[in-house]
């Protein structure tokens, strides 16, 4: 039996087109790519955007490699990434998501809007906002049209009407301190919002596509937490945020993020380097460094004061 995945899908830039996907009970993607892609739709997603990068950096001259694997990825994982049965959330513009399930395979409508399709059943199900926790509201607004927000399964499943309990504490080896999650959680809101006061902020800015920032950037091994662009646009900054997780295993996830970023999105002469920003580090974390010269860590402070009124 699959496992059920669960998908962020925007309906248009600004779900322009939710009306009517939802009236046609379908979602969809178009990027410009004007040809079906029944028969161009490889199991691996690597093989598809290596064919139709080039062909969408040459409808859109002025869009970045950045820009292009976004739109392919998601051209890929809505045409075909997604397996029959997942569950899609899909904005309708006014802060409320209308859910589906999906059920069928890939169709091309030509000469329509958002022409590669997959047909949608539509559940009696409107999710508010102001609804979901924090860490969900921040990755289903997360860069692109598409986002896997699996990872809220439990979350999802209550919200959606399931009767599964979520999982208060984590049993994953690889959690250290699960009981700082709850204040972490807030970590990587708290740094993009305040990204032009810390030490980052002085040489680097969060990559944005049409005033997104790229939280959560969707990779093959899973989302980095943010990706930044120095602002001479001559390096890449994958940043990720250690939450409870083993330090040295830490280092080797962002090296993966890095080695994405440096294989997929980066240009012709642009450098890729990582930050990792922990509560502290250990003997583990500074072995693991030690090895290599592109990463740099940072810790952060939190300040708790209780003032009598």
């Amino acid at each position: 039996m699959s496992i059920k995945s669960y998908y962020r899908i925007m309906l248009g830039q600004k779900s322009v087109h939710a009306d009517e996907c939802f009236a046609g009970n379908f979602i969809g993607t178009d990027f410009g790519i004007h040809q079906n892609l029944a028969h161009k739709l490889p199991e691996e997603w690597r093989a598809f955007n290596k064919e139709f990068i080039p062909i969408y950096l040459a409808g859109h001259p002025d869009k970045t490699k950045i820009s292009a694997g976004l739109a392919c990825g998601a051209l890929w994982t809505v045409s075909k990434g997604i397996q029959q049965g997942d569950v899609v959330l899909c904005p309708d513009g006014m802060g409320k998501y209308r859910v589906g399930e999906v059920n069928g395979g890939y169709y091309y409508e030509e000469g329509k809007i958002l022409p590669h399709r997959r047909p949608v059943t539509w559940l009696n199900v409107v999710i508010d906002r102001a609804e979901m926790s924090e860490a969900l509201r921040n990755s289903t607004g997360s860069i692109g049209t598409a986002s896997n927000i699996t990872k809220h399964s439990d979350e999802l499943v209550k919200l959606i009407g399931g009767v599964s309990a979520p999982t208060l504490i984590s049993t994953d080896a690889t959690v250290e301190d699960p009981s700082s999650f709850a204040l972490e959680a807030h970590l990587e809101e708290f740094l993009v919002k305040n990204w032009a006061h810390t030490e980052l902020g002085k040489d680097y800015d969060i990559y944005e596509e049409d005033g997104v920032k790229a939280q959560q950037y969707q990779t093959d091994t899973g989302p980095l937490d943010i990706l930044a662009i120095s602002k001479d646009k001559k390096r890449l900054l994958v940043v990720e945020l250690k939450k409870g997780r083993a330090s040295d295993a830490v280092v080797g996830q962002t090296m993966r993020y890095m080695s994405f970023v440096q294989d997929e999105l980066a240009d012709d002469g642009q450098t890729v380097l990582g930050a990792i920003i922990a509560h502290e580090d250990d003997q583990k974390i500074r072995r693991a460094l030690s090895m290599t010269n592109n990463i740099v860590f940072y810790r952060y402070k939190v300040s708790f004061n209780l003032v009598k009124t």
